[in-house]
Parts: structure tokens; sequence; C-alpha cells
């Protein structure tokens, strides 16, 4: 006689099983309900089709329940809904569309009803402009909604993988969009110090972010929705997403005997048979065993969900196939970054009161010196004998790779020491010669061979100031570009000729930027007889555990301004000024666009982040087509059709003096920092086709003094001014920290390894942008200033000159 096997649901789970059934035995009768109309599709993908990054609807169903019936000869009834089961009796009642109620008997019962949205008992949660996903039919009315309705705004509640994903794919559509989530930070397997790294993406890409607050209620407001958070806050959007969490969808079980947890999901054995014999169950509704700590736990993912189904379908046909438990291994786009995580995280393992160790590391996607390496980091937690707990990533490239290592490892009970040993592919545009991996499993064998003594973020903060030292061994002018508050510095190179400088009767907690300058200076230090930690994962590790996302007030609603594909096809000059800082990258853009021919394409790549709002305006204020703005991997790139000359001459943008659209700058002060400012602001306004004319005055004029000394007559006081003013530019010094003409030195070289235009550079491409530069005579008289000892290009005028020039102009600064 043959078996008759019941399945409720596909997808997953359920259509997995029904296939591995058929393939295993081609004379088994088998039935398959599902109370939607869809059996295999990718949930997992309908994000991205409302964002329309997968274009075709059809991509996303995987196999129809004709195509699947012929392929396994399957008997699939859709739109039937099981609403009981009789386990003495062992037959299921039904709710079909076609057949009305009925009843059906079966030998096997696989259950695979997968979860449902949560949609909690709050005020006006029933209005029609609050949607749910979590499958075709709900993608399709969110996609008609944003599409029909000309929605401009939204609010998604809820920070877990599907919120972020729909946050991210409204800003895609050009929608303002705000992202509520009221736990402190979102994606829950991700620990606070590692999720910011994805809060920022979202924050940088446009997402408003709210956390820490939850909704109190909605209301319909003609056609918006108002949402009331916790706070008494309240936020006006067109649509409303709730991505709040799944619950189990079990509620037709009930009475039948099987057996459920406290939480609704159904309780299995390993071979994902039920407290009842021959009634099986898989995917999203059961609790499952955690790889990791060996407690019972609700992980709903698709792979675990495929295994499940096969391994249930196994056990049926008299395979003995067993499943090991849920390890939690997932994976995110947020934008351009990548973050994925498996095991647990340190949230779980306290909660359980576990022992574990951490380390972070920061290394570059391949082999630095090969062009495109990109940093990225990697927290690896595992106990005192090295077992692997669990491990964390966030960056632009490679994540996916290392972590899917880490997942193998813990898999087949792997170590610290099976990191540090692995044999990985290497070449130049793939990785380092020692692999990420690799790195994390020497950092976690220095810290339990005690070869190096790590302090956390929090025990870092709570540390007794009166008896610890905080020592930042980087260079100085990283030291001066950002530090840990209390810190002292002492460079690594400088160390051993310092050690006297610090007291061996206090602790010292030792930090670099990442932690590898730290370790070998805890090694020096230690050697020395010193008390010392190194803070694990260093100063970057500690600033973005430290990240607070702000409201973004005003959204990108169009990052990925798409425009005329056959324009951008037909680019006709590309420049790369990436590490370019602002205004250089403006500049270099209108340099280039001046030698352009009228309608010729140029498109530019910048790493300047302010670059993507700068060439928006420069294109609207200069006449020029921005044919296509987006940002990729943190690179701008931005797509430019020059404009018609004569066109600009005689439109509305043109600059005429009575539109009193010049910008004046009275430069009084000669420090080095205001120069510095009062070109860049000077230069940006010529970029963006204005008149500029800069008025140096008293002080302001010795930055327009030549560094050499020239030879004119002069009285004595004229004599003793010159003397004892600086002679030009290079002689400049700050209006604060000038620390003996060291601040100057130090500000130039961050500069200079920054990209950032020195102020001599600044000076020359305001005169090649024909900015006026105009010393007033009367200071000059008074500092007993010749024409002869300024830089060519400057002109001389007076008090009328500079009143003249204000008058036609909008913008008037006095530095």
């Amino acid at each position: 006689m043959n078996k008759k096997v019941l399945i409720v649901g596909g997808v997953a789970g359920g259509a997995s099983a029904a296939a591995r059934l058929r393939r295993l035995n081609e004379s088994i009768e088998i039935i398959m309900f599902e109370k939607g109309e869809y059996i295999s599709f990718a949930n997992c993908g309908l994000p991205y089709h409302i964002g329309e990054t997968i274009k075709e609807r059809e991509n996303l169903i995987l196999q129809t329940p004709e195509e699947m019936g012929k392929k396994f000869n399957i008997d699939i009834r859709v739109k039937s809904e099981v609403i009981g089961i009789d386990t003495k009796n062992k037959n299921v009642k039904v709710n079909s569309k076609e057949r009305g109620i009925y009843e059906e008997t079966y030998d096997y019962l696989i259950l695979s009803p997968g979860a449902k949205p949560i949609r909690p008992a709050i005020k006006g949660i029933e209005s029609k402009k609050i949607f749910t996903l979590r499958n075709i039919p709900d993608m399709d009315k969110i996609k008609s909604y944003v599409d029909n309705e000309k929605v401009k705004s939204a609010v998604v509640i809820g920070g877990g993988y599907i919120g972020v994903e729909m946050a991210e794919n409204l800003i895609h559509k050009g929608i303002a969009t705000t992202l509520v989530e009221a736990a402190p930070h979102i994606l829950a397997p991700f620990d606070s110090d590692m999720v910011t790294y994805a809060e920022k993406e979202l924050e940088d890409n446009g997402v408003s972010l709210i956390l820490n607050n939850g909704v109190k209620a909605f209301k319909d407001n003609d056609e918006n929705i108002e949402v009331t958070l916790n706070n008494g806050h309240t936020l006006n959007a067109h649509i409303v997403v709730l991505a709040i969490g799944v619950k189990p969808d079990t509620e037709f079980i009930k009475d039948s005997g099987i057996e459920l947890g406290a939480k609704g999901h159904i309780l299995v054995k390993e071979n994902m048979e039920t407290n009842v014999s021959n009634v099986y169950s898989v995917g999203d509704a059961i609790e499952v065993i955690d790889f990791i700590n060996n407690k019972k736990t609700a992980i709903p993912l698709a792979g675990p969900a495929n295994k499940q189904g096969r391994i249930a379908a196994d056990n049926v046909c008299g395979i003995d196939s067993k499943y090991k438990g849920t390890q939690g291994t997932s994976i995110i786009k947020v934008f351009d970054l990548t973050a994925a995580s498996t095991g647990n995280n340190e949230r779980v393992l306290k909660n359980l009161n576990m022992d574990y160790k951490v380390v972070y590391i920061h290394p570059q996607s391949h082999a630095s010196y090969y062009p495109g390496a990109i940093p990225m980091c990697i927290k690896v937690i595992f106990d005192d004998k090295g077992k692997i707990l669990g491990a964390q990533g966030c960056g632009y490239d490679g994540v996916d790779k290392r972590i899917d290592v880490i997942a193998t490892a813990i898999r087949f009970g792997g170590t610290i020491y099976d990191l540090k040993e692995l044999e990985l592919s290497y070449a130049p545009p793939y990785s380092s010669a020692k692999d990420p991996v690799n790195m994390a499993g020497f950092l976690a064998e220095n810290m339990l061979e005690n070869i190096v003594e790590m302090i956390s973020v929090g025990e870092l903060d709570n540390r007794d100031k009166n008896r610890s030292i905080l020592l930042d061994v980087r260079t100085e002018l990283e030291y001066f570009g950002g530090n840990l508050e209390g810190s002292v510095n002492i460079p690594l190179q400088e160390l051993r000729s310092k050690l006297n400088e610090l007291d061996k009767h206090k602790e010292i907690i030792v930090y670099c930027q990442i932690g590898l300058r730290g370790y070998i200076a805890y090694r020096i230090l230690k050697a020395n007889g010193f008390n010392v930690k190194n803070l694990n994962g260093g100063y970057k590790t500690y600033t973005m555990s430290k990240f607070t996302p702000k409201r973004v007030e005003e959204k990108i609603t169009n990052n990925s301004q798409k425009g005329d594909k056959e324009a951008m096809d037909k680019v006709d000059k590309e420049i790369d000024i990436c590490g370019l800082s602002c205004p250089g990258p403006l500049m270099q853009v209108s340099k280039t666009v001046e030698f352009m021919e009228d309608g010729e394409i140029l498109k530019a790549k910048a790493s300047d982040p302010g670059f993507l709002g700068d060439i928006k305006a420069w294109c609207q204020r200069t006449n020029n087509e921005l044919i296509d703005l987006k940002k990729e991997k943190g690179i701008i790139v931005a797509t430019i059709r020059k404009g018609n000359i004569d066109e600009l001459k005689n439109s509305d943008i043109a600059i005429t003096s009575n539109k009193k659209d010049n910008k004046t700058i009275v430069v009084f002060s000669g420090d080095l920092d205001k120069a510095i400012a009062s070109f860049i602001i000077a230069n940006g306004a010529a970029s963006m086709g204005k008149k500029v004319t800069m008025f140096f005055t008293f002080w302001g004029l010795n930055i327009l003094r030549k560094p050499e000394k020239t030879k004119v007559e002069k009285g004595f006081m004229d004599k003793m001014f010159a003397a004892m003013m600086p002679r030009g530019s290079k002689k400049l010094k700050l209006s604060n920290m000038n620390m003996m003409g060291m601040g100057s030195k130090m500000i130039r070289r961050v500069m200079k390894d920054k990209n950032i235009t020195s102020l001599e550079d600044l000076i020359k491409a305001a005169i090649d942008n024909r900015i006026n530069i105009v010393a007033c005579q009367m200071s000059m008289d008074v500092m007993g200033l010749k024409k002869e000892e300024l830089i060519d290009g400057v002109e001389i005028g007076g008090v009328g000159y500079y009143l003249g020039e204000a008058e036609d102009s909008n913008v008037n600064l006095f530095i």
C-alpha cells in the first residue's frame, strides 16, 4: 500500500519536503495545501521588487503550482487553508475556495505553516495606509500603493531585516523614509558596537533613524497618516510599513494534541517529528536548538527551513536523518554596506551567563597595495578554550566570504587555533597573504596565551581614572585629528625613549587606530615592567560604538538619480577626483567643463561627501545638466552634460549686476586657518559661476606677500613692520593651537595627507578662476607695503572699490 503524505504550506520548508519526497519515492501520494495562491516564491526578494532593483515580478515566483505539480507529480491545492487537525483519526479539515470545507486523511503529515507578521493592538492600526510584507500579495499591494498614490514619504516600523530592506528600497524609489525601532539599535543579531556601521550607512543615504522609541498610535489625516511615538513626538507620512517581527501561524494546531511552545511554536525532535507519531514540522513555525548554546529558540531563516524540509522527507521515507541545530548565519545588504553574522552575539551569551572573549580586526578587503582595497570590521567571539561562539562583520567588500569561512569552522566545531591555520586562497585582488580570518585567529591566540591583555570599550569607560593612564601611541597628527578624552600622546616610534614619562604605579591603557600598534606598544611596556592593557579594536572600534544616528531633516529623495541612459553611455570625458576635499572636486569639474564643447558628457567620480550636494547646486546655477548622480560604495559618481554658454549668458541664471548676485569677502585676518577658509569659500563661489572679489586689508595683506625679500625703498618704521610681519602664506600662524609654529606645520601635513588643497594652490586657483584679489591701498600705506612685495595678479584698490563691489553683492563676508 502506498504512503499518503499531506503537506501543509509551501515556500521553503513545505516545497523542499515535497520535492525530496518525490525524488526518494516515485509511488508515494503527495498532497500539498497552500492557503494562498503561491507555493514557492523568493520571499527574501520582495522588498527589492518594490524598490525596482528586481524589475520583473515573475522572477520572484520560483515554481507555479502547475509547473511543480507536473514536474514532481504532486497534487497541489492552492487557496486551501487547513483549519484543523485530528491526529487520532489521522485527517485534516480543509477550507477550500473551490471545494468548500472537507476532510482529507493521511499516513504522514508535514506541517510547514510558516509565520505571519505581528500586528499589535495599537490604536488606528487598521488604517488602509498601513501595510505588512510577508508574501507576493503583500508586495503587490505595497508596490501598487507606492506607484499609484504618489507616495512621497514613508515610516517603517521595525528595524529587523525586512524593515531595513524596506527602508532602503523606499529611498531608491525617491521616498523620504523614517525608520522607527523600539530597541536601542536595529538588526538584533548584531551587537551594539557592530550595528552602528549599518545605522551610519542608513543615515548617510538619507534614512531618518529613530531608535529606542516605539509607536503609541496611528491616525488617518487626509492623504497622510499620523504616527504618534511613545515619547509623544509625531510623524506624518503617506504610507506606513509594519515590520516589527513575526509569530508562528499555528492557531489551527491548537487542540490537536501536537505540543506547542510558550510562544506558539511547534516542538520537534532531531528528526523533525512532533510529539505525535508520523507528524513532522519544519520552517518558521518550529522551535529549534541553538547550535551554539544548545538551548531552544526560534530562528526564521530560509536556509534552515529548506534543510528541515529535506530531513522530514528523509524520515518519512525511512532514512535516519537529523537536524543538528541552527547557528543563525545571516547577511544583509544595507545600501552599499554588507553586514553578516553567525552564531551567538554578546547579548545572547550574557543572558545565558556564558563566559566569552572578543577580538576585533579592521583588515583591508584585499592586499592594500592593489587598487580598490576597502577596510572592513570583523568581530569574533570565543570561549576560554578557543571554541568559536560567533562572529560579525561589516564592510563594503569581502565580508560575506570571511563570515562564511568562520560559519563553516563553527559548524565543524572549530576553534580560533583552526582559524589561524586555515589555508585560504590568496592573490592581491582577492585577499592578503594573511587573510582576515587568519588575523582574527592570531589575535585571539595572543589573548588566550596571555601574550596580550585586552580591555573592552565598556571597561575603558568604567576605569578608575585616578589609577590609570590612557596612552595614545598614534602619530601627533592622528592624535590632534581626534582622540579619547583624557589621553596622553606618545607616538609608538618614540615610546622606548619616553618610558620614564609614564608612572609604573598606574595601569597603562594603550590604544592606537585599530589595535595593531597598540599591541606592539603593549609588548614594549610589558617587557619594561608596566601594568598594561590594550584597547580591543582601538580608536576606530571605540568611536563606532559611540555613534548615535541623527534625524535626517533633508532626506535624499533621489540618491540614485537615473537619467538619460543613452547620454550616460556616450561619455566624452571622465575624471577621477577621489581623495580631493572641498572645494577641490567642484573646481576640477568647473575647469574640465570649461574646455569641453556644448553637449559633451562628463563623468566625475569623487569621494568627498559634500560633492553629492555641491554638484547638484553647481549644475543648476551654471546651466549644466546633471544627467545622473549616484553613490556607489562611498564613491559619488556624477554624469553631466555641458550646457550652452550663449544660453547661459541670456538665461535667468546668468549673473548680472542688476541681480546683485556677486560675492565679496573682506579678509582682515592673517591667520593660516582663516586664510584657508576664505579662499575655499571664494573658489567654491567662483566654481558656481559667481563674480567674486576678495578685499585684503591690514593683517590679511600678509597672505599676499611674496615669500622672497623684495628690494624697495622704505622708511625706518616701514622696515620695522615688514620685519615683524610674516612674509607670505607659508609663514602664517594658526589662530588657535599655534604651538610655536608646530600647529601650522601639523595642519599643513594633515591637509596633505588628506588631499586637501594647500593655501598656495588655493591662491593660484583663485587667480586662475579670475577672482578679483584686491589689496587695500590705505592698509598698505599704514603697514609700509609696496605693490612690488605682493604676489602677481593682485590689484590695488581703496574703500570706494570695495563699496562698489559690495553694492552688487548679495553675500558680503568679513574674515
